[in-house]
């Protein structure tokens, strides 16, 4: 793998979907000023709604929208290949939305879509999520390779099912773009985030949303860069931001010449 460096964007997004979409181009500049040449965005960039059923209204078609066109033209402009977080796409099932991840190139043409397969769903005490129930869980595992290197992807709940990477085998980075709760957050995110990490040898990029929102909503932050010995790269903690750093292929190389439990594996 050769060295990329790469930015991560944390949001803190509203209700409102335009101003949602300034900030977004606005810390993905800053991204590339600090010299990102990948870029990734957090879950639900676009909007943090009132209500779950607010997205649904937002849904665009697969391959047209103002939000598509946006990242288009974003990654066009600054030759960047941008991981676009997710945006609500209409889905078959009434009433609901595909939470999906698109992915642009330098010249902006669509390099790879994965439909969010796992659906979060919890009750804690005074919170109750249920994302079946505006969502439709997508069918297809992701395959995407970026400027040749393997690159697999999930979106916030996917980490805590392993074989689910697995199944995306091999990859030299993972991608996951998130929305955790303040609560589940502080229990699990970097264990988990740490866990996949040293299980599959890679780099993790995992952007999140960060701060209390406009709705109520509590959510983690934490964005963060992983090495494959499990190392945290760099972080931020709550607050809108993004955070840049290299990844290191001759690291990748090393430790998986060192441990190369990725060769050991019998099922």
């Amino acid at each position: 793998m050769n060295n990329i460096t790469v930015g991560v964007v944390q949001m803190v997004s509203g209700m409102d979907v335009n101003r949602n979409v300034l900030t977004m181009q606005r810390l993905v500049r800053e991204a590339v000023a600090q010299g990102a040449e990948w870029v990734v965005l957090p879950e639900y960039w676009p909007i943090m709604g009132k209500q779950d059923t607010d997205k649904v209204v937002l849904a665009e078609p697969f391959g047209q929208g103002a939000l598509q066109q946006a990242m288009q033209d974003l990654a066009r402009e600054l030759n960047i290949v941008l991981l676009g977080g997710t945006i609500p796409l209409q889905s078959p099932e009434a009433g609901k939305v595909l939470n999906t991840m698109l992915t642009y190139g330098r010249n902006g043409e669509l390099l790879g879509r994965y439909d969010k397969m796992h659906l979060f769903g919890f009750t804690g005490i005074g919170e109750r999520y249920a994302e079946a129930d505006t969502i439709s869980h997508g069918e297809v595992v992701p395959n995407l390779i970026i400027e040749g290197i393997p690159v697999a992807q999930g979106v916030c709940y996917d980490l805590r099912f392993p074989e689910f990477f697995r199944a995306q085998l091999p990859f030299d980075v993972l991608v996951l773009p998130a929305a955790f709760t303040h609560t589940t957050g502080k229990a699990h995110w970097q264990t988990l985030l740490t866990a996949r990490a040293i299980e599959n040898q890679c780099f993790v990029l995992a952007s999140a949303q960060g701060g209390i929102h406009e709705n109520g909503r509590h959510t983690f932050g934490h964005s963060m860069m992983i090495d494959p010995w499990g190392d945290v790269v760099i972080s931020l903690p709550e607050g809108e931001g993004v955070i840049v750093a290299e990844l290191n292929g001759a690291l990748l190389d090393s430790v998986r010449n060192k441990l190369p439990a990725l060769k050991h594996r019998r099922v």
